[in-house]
């Protein structure tokens, strides 16, 4: 439960922060985690992206304003938009109506979000645990955005690009280190997200690069399946119901996906997510 207060506290500090520039980072400090794992765990706790969250609460507070008589110029600057065309623009795509209109018009409000553990489901999630040293990974990869919903769409993509170039059969021919297979791994890069496609190898061929991935302590969800889906649903249990009540936190580490069998009709898959006791 210590892991969902700090989400929790997260929240409270991104609360009292509407005003200001949101800093992503802060945030993870306080929940304990990287900003990338922090950014990936909130989409899929909230079901939006982080920063679509900020604007909804940012517009149901600059709705309060403006129907208390603030002037639309104020309470633009005062939310971070120095353009009143963005701002208005922002306020329309949540309430349905111009900021001018505020007082006259059907307003909605997203209220301050809170995390809790709840039960779910009776389904068995198998997993195991697992610690590794350092280790290697090679392959083609590229910037995948910073919101889950942009994870699932550019990841499949780089498969689909692999697939076309020829570049798996290469990648297989290099592959040496602890996981079998084809991988997918996602990690950060300052303020950057990236997907590789790769695997365990020592030094890469021309035209791909290579990721270090520290010692770490592993907790591997197995499953099958048509992919992207089958993966995907693996990844939002292992972070929604697993780890909350696991006593573990998320390490800062890449995740990666392990494909034994790379069958996109049935694939045989096993997803690595990095833990670490708090």
């Amino acid at each position: 439960m210590e892991w969902i207060d700090r989400m929790n506290a997260a929240m409270d500090y991104l609360e009292e922060h509407l005003t200001d520039k949101i800093d992503v980072s802060e945030l993870a400090r306080i929940a304990c985690c990287s900003s990338f794992h922090f950014q990936r765990m909130f989409s899929y706790m909230a079901g939006v992206p982080l920063g679509e969250y900020v604007r909804r609460r940012r517009m149901t507070r600059a709705a309060e304003d403006l129907c208390n008589g603030a002037r639309v110029t104020d309470v633009a600057a005062r939310y971070g938009y120095d353009s009143p065309t963005a701002f208005n623009r922002a306020f329309q795509s949540v309430h349905g109506v111009a900021p001018s209109k505020a007082r006259e018009g059907c307003l909605r409000a997203y209220m301050p979000m809170r995390f809790s553990l709840s039960v779910t489901g009776g389904a068995p999630l198998a997993y195991r645990l697992e610690k590794l040293d350092a280790f290697r990974v090679a392959g083609l990869s590229a910037s995948i955005g910073d919101s889950i919903a942009e994870n699932f769409q550019s990841a499949p993509a780089l498969w689909e690009r692999a697939v076309q170039e020829n570049v798996v059969p290469r990648l297989l021919q290099m592959a040496r280190g602890p996981l079998p297979g084809l991988l997918g791994v996602s990690a950060q890069f300052g303020e950057n997200w990236r997907y590789m496609v790769g695997v365990c190898a020592e030094k890469a061929g021309e035209g791909f690069e290579t990721w270090d991935v520290p010692a770490c302590e592993w907790a591997v969800f197995s499953g099958q399946g048509p992919m992207p889906g089958a993966i995907q649903e693996i990844e939002r249990r292992a972070v929604l119901e697993w780890l909350p009540a696991s006593g573990y936190e998320y390490a800062d580490a890449p995740d990666i996906e392990v494909y034994l069998l790379p069958e996109p009709q049935d694939a045989v898959f096993e997803v690595w997510l990095p833990i670490l006791r708090p």
